[in-house]
């Protein structure tokens, strides 16, 4: 298996406003979260922001371990491989979400695309039908979203995580509402101290 894998990501968002711009919803610890109307959804879509002291291919190498990339993707419980095609990679993912929520299992289609300038690329899209659906779990139906990585010098790496999804069932308010902020602040923390500690 030499190809990637990954990643990626959950599921929820939060009620959309009229304006279809990007508005800054969070910057702090070197993170900018931004939250945009999504085109035919009622559910926002975010893009969080971070610079990380890593290089792609340690960023790379911490997406493809999967084992270690549900620990630091936000409400990721489990994230399996299902197949590799070349560029392209399925993997099943199922969430870990606050109560009253069920929990979700997306099949996540990971496209990889190099550019350049050395920047790599990672689409995100759900394929729910994939494999069949696993009783007491909500399937997510539609997700879309990337992964950009772009080197900015040795050891230093823009790093962009955006996604918009439907989480099908239903979600409360108020853990929409937080999901929207909280899934791309904790994941490019998480990602940023682990990444930042390797060799």
């Amino acid at each position: 298996m030499n190809r990637c894998l990954l990643l990626a990501a959950l599921l929820l968002c939060t009620p959309a406003p009229a304006a279809d711009d990007w508005n800054l919803a969070y910057d702090r610890e070197g993170i900018r979260v931004y939250l945009s109307a999504a085109p035919d959804s009622p559910y926002q879509q975010f893009r969080g922001i971070s610079t990380m002291k890593a290089s792609v291919r340690t960023l790379v190498d911490l997406q493809e371990n999967l084992r270690v990339a549900c620990k630091w993707l936000y409400a990721c419980a489990e994230m399996r491989l299902l197949d590799v095609e070349g560029d392209n990679t399925w993997v099943y993912l199922t969430t870990n979400l606050p109560w009253p929520t069920m929990p979700r299992d997306i099949v996540l289609k990971v496209s990889t695309e190099r550019l350049e300038d050395g920047t790599l690329l990672r689409h995100l899209s759900a394929e729910p039908g994939r494999i069949p659906k696993v009783d007491g779990l909500i399937r997510v139906q539609h997700l879309s979203g990337e992964w950009r990585m772009k080197p900015l010098g040795e050891r230093k790496t823009e790093v962009t995580y955006q996604l918009q999804a439907d989480p099908a069932g239903d979600v409360p308010g108020w853990l929409a509402n937080r999901f929207v902020v909280d899934a791309p602040v904790v994941t490019l923390r998480t990602l940023r101290a682990v990444a930042e500690r390797q060799p």
